[in-house]
């Protein structure tokens, strides 16, 4: 299987263009995602009684199977990259949600407690106790949601969107591997680079974790 540079080299505009559309779409899911699970992941920390009910409603849209998911959004979104964020935030979501909890529940009862006695309020319990010290546990999640949704990209090829997934189209019914290659190569590298600023970022975010290693 060779490679052919010079299909590479006229494509460069095209390559860029679905590169930039398949990464906006997959981090607009990451997003969306992350501003629904973690008021979601609050209650579901907060009220047990509702921690099971949102954690198994979460695996089981997990479950339904990636074209299924779009298909059954296309009578609401129709053909457009709505349906691609919408479904790949549905799936962004059972990691955020599990990751978020865990995440709180880690936070030592001791340290709320001693917030609590200082008079802080519980919203910014949260905001600057609670939150923070999950945060390794959160960013976790974030980055398998990352990279789980730049994979998942390229299944919305089949409503007519999809990224980097269109080569993949374009190669196999033209029976020309270069395109299958290079989208392939690019969606690893997009994987790869997105997680390493994931975590540099959470390397910024949580620096009393570096006094903890150096101690």
């Amino acid at each position: 299987m060779t490679v052919d540079w010079s299909w590479i080299a006229d494509h460069t505009d095209d390559l860029t263009t679905l590169t930039l559309s398949h990464l906006q779409a997959a981090l607009t899911a990451v997003f969306l995602g992350l501003l629904i699970s973690l008021p979601l992941a609050v209650v579901a920390h907060r009220v047990r009684a509702l921690r099971g009910l949102l954690l198994g409603l979460s695996n089981v849209l997990f479950t339904i199977p990636s074209i299924a998911v779009f298909v059954l959004l296309l009578p609401v979104s129709g053909l457009t990259r709505t349906t691609t964020v919408i479904g790949l935030t549905i799936y962004t979501l059972v990691v955020l949600l599990r990751n978020t909890v865990e995440g709180l529940d880690s936070v030592p009862a001791k340290t709320k407690e001693a917030a609590k006695a200082m008079g802080t309020r519980p919203m910014r319990t949260l905001l600057t106790v609670e939150l923070p010290l999950a945060l390794p546990v959160i960013m976790a999640g974030v980055r398998i949601a990352t990279v789980m949704a730049i994979s998942l990209v390229s299944v919305a090829t089949y409503i007519g969107d999809g990224g980097l997934g269109q080569l993949f189209t374009d190669g196999f019914q033209r029976n020309f591997p270069t395109p299958v290659i290079v989208g392939v190569v690019l969606t690893l590298l997009l994987a790869l680079v997105a997680d390493a600023l994931l975590v540099t970022l959470q390397y910024v975010l949580t620096p009393w974790t570096r006094r903890k290693r150096s101690a």
